[in-house]
């Protein structure tokens, strides 16, 4: 029996070396057999995107929550602000956000952004498609992910 369970796993061994050095030969050719896993890291941080420290993270229960947002071209969003942090990947289109001071960041598809924490500020899609957003957010059960504010006078 112990000489059937040497030939097995010598045969397996040849087995899957034979298959990676056929992979690493052939290409992956579109055989996604041969495909390897890719990562790319989009975001590492401990600021919002306005360079302002994020919070330290709340005490209880967590509740995570993932949102899709799409926003049609030339909509705008209410002024508002959170009071959890969160943070996101732009999908399809461009996305401005301002905050109540002027400043502005535009993320494109395909970047990261990490949102204000208690900062009032809103989003525009200036472009001419839609806007496609994927949000996670840090939150705890019953507590609101924004939070609406009235717009800021802009003549301070």
């Amino acid at each position: 029996m112990k000489m059937l369970h040497r030939i097995l796993a010598a045969a397996l061994l040849c087995g899957a070396t034979a298959f990676v050095s056929a992979c690493n030969q052939a290409g992956t050719g579109g055989d996604t057999a041969c495909e390897e896993v890719q990562t790319t890291e989009l975001a590492r941080t401990s600021q919002s995107w306005d360079g302002v420290e994020l919070p330290d993270y709340l005490q209880g229960k967590p509740e995570l929550v993932a949102i899709k947002y799409e926003i049609p071209a030339g909509k705008k969003l209410g002024w508002h602000h959170h009071p959890v942090m969160n943070f996101g990947i732009l999908v399809e289109g461009d996305l401005t956000i301002i905050s109540a001071d002027g400043t502005e960041k535009v993320v494109h598809a395909g970047e990261a952004v990490v949102e204000m924490v208690g900062t009032v500020h809103h989003g525009e899609n200036r472009g001419t498609k839609p806007v496609v957003l994927y949000m996670f957010y840090n939150a705890q059960e019953g507590m609101p992910l924004s939070i609406p504010d009235p717009e800021p006078d802009s003549t301070l």
